[in-house]
């Protein structure tokens, strides 16, 4: 009898309509991705990372988002959130360094590129669309994109 090992590589791409549910439907399909795979020291920072950034999508664009996770095969877990809009926020569109600005304290938002910042490893963003951007599929728009070590 010959066992077969799950490949250490995979990806899941989900397709979000512009819906206040999206950031939920994504939590919800990143936590039995991460399940699956055994990943769950990972989840509850990709859960939250992956639900800032579809909310993001939501609350700045008036069209769909797509969100892809895909295991890098080294351990690590890319998390990539693709909007309509072309504008690349800090710390995206920044060195790592890049200062994000702090949320007023009695604001009911605003925290989640910090969050970010503090949580993944590494992050980054592509504008579509224009000049000397990468094509998209999907046409006009971002990716954001964060990683975490997703095997413990």
């Amino acid at each position: 009898m010959v066992t077969v090992a799950p490949p250490d590589t995979w990806t899941y791409a989900l397709r979000l309509p512009h819906d206040p549910r999206a950031a939920r439907v994504a939590r919800m399909t990143v936590r039995a991705a991460l399940s699956g795979h055994g990943m769950a020291h990972a989840l509850d920072t990709v859960e939250l990372l992956a639900s800032e950034l579809v909310t993001n999508a939501y609350r700045h664009t008036k069209g769909p988002a797509s969100l892809r996770l895909t295991a890098l095969g080294d351990g690590r877990l890319r998390v990539g959130v693709w909007d309509s809009s072309p504008h690349v926020p800090a710390p995206f569109g920044e060195p790592p360094a890049a200062r994000v600005p702090l949320a007023p304290a009695d604001a009911e938002g605003g925290r989640g590129l910090v969050l970010l910042r503090q949580c993944a490893e590494s992050w980054g963003g592509w504008s579509f669309g224009g000049g000397d951007a990468p094509p998209s599929p999907a046409g006009a728009g971002k990716l954001l994109w964060f990683e975490v070590q997703g095997q413990g």
